[in-house]
């Protein structure tokens, strides 16, 4: 039986690195895609550590180059003849306050975070649709569920992400596709750091803010961060899963704060974020 064939976004490293060698041991021939392949040495040296150098095949997708997409789906399957599971994991996090985020840097975040996955998703539906089957995993966060300090950009970008894959997994379950979220807490990966984008307004010191972020940035750094391995082999079984759930919260952290946010009024809430992180 040939291999089953998986699409893996932005697998230049965190995730999408780990979930790119998790399906490539898991028998999977996997695409790997990320937007600039100057950046693709980690992935060749772990695939190589790994023995799956074989079963993977590095090429360059940029999610917010829509117009590209439809061509590249086409490749895929002329090359590879099916696309049995798309893992949309691209993305980044703009960091700043919702007060200092100009419209364009939100715009931006939303260009890769939603509109990429959307765009990706569309283009590989034909494919899907003509096969009677695929999954679509998509990497959410417990942002997309919780909102949180300092990251309203982000957050809204991953509240949009769930709404329209909830939606989509209502439409196309009757196809035999299976859309899903993963929706990970705080994980060592470099979301926070190399593919962090803090607002213009933070960075020139004109930010009222600024006080207030400095505390935050240090409570943040101070969090513990699990290994994303986690996340990678959960993503790997539900490839492999023929049904699926809608949505798989991973990591402590997440279940937590969802546990509070339905547990606890409101104002209760704030205030115990406002006390954890003492943020004034």
């Amino acid at each position: 039986m040939p291999d089953k064939v998986a699409l893996v976004t932005g697998s230049s490293s965190g995730i999408g690195l780990l979930t790119a060698i998790e399906l490539a041991n898991n028998g999977f021939k996997v695409i790997a895609s990320m937007r600039d392949l100057g950046r693709r040495d980690r992935l060749d040296q772990a695939a190589s550590a790994a023995g799956v150098s074989d079963k993977l095949d590095v090429q360059r997708l940029d999610v917010s180059e829509f117009a590209a997409m439809p061509a590249f789906a086409e490749k895929l399957v002329g090359d590879y003849g099916r696309l049995d599971v798309l893992v949309n994991n691209a993305g980044f996090a703009v960091a700043g306050f919702a007060e200092d985020v100009k419209l364009d840097e939100l715009r931006q975040q939303f260009e890769t975070n939603f509109f990429g996955h959307v765009a990706l998703t569309k283009a590989v539906l034909p494919i899907m649709r003509q096969q009677g089957s695929g999954h679509i995993i998509m990497v959410s966060s417990i942002s997309g569920l919780h909102g949180a300090f300092s990251v309203s950009s982000y957050a809204a970008s991953k509240f949009a992400l769930e709404g329209w894959s909830e939606s989509l997994r209502l439409e196309v379950n009757a196809l035999g596709i299976k859309v899903v979220l993963v929706e990970p807490g705080a994980y060592k990966t470099d979301i926070w750091d190399r593919n962090a984008h803090v607002v213009e307004k933070a960075l020139d010191g004109s930010s009222p803010n600024r006080e207030r972020g400095a505390k935050f940035k240090e409570r943040v750094q101070g969090i513990p961060k699990r290994d994303p391995i986690e996340v990678a082999r959960l993503i790997a079984r539900i490839a492999q899963d023929p049904n699926p759930r809608l949505r798989y919260l991973v990591g402590a952290d997440a279940h937590i704060q969802l546990w509070l946010k339905r547990l606890l009024p409101w104002k209760w809430h704030e205030k115990l974020i406002a006390r954890m992180l003492k943020v004034d």
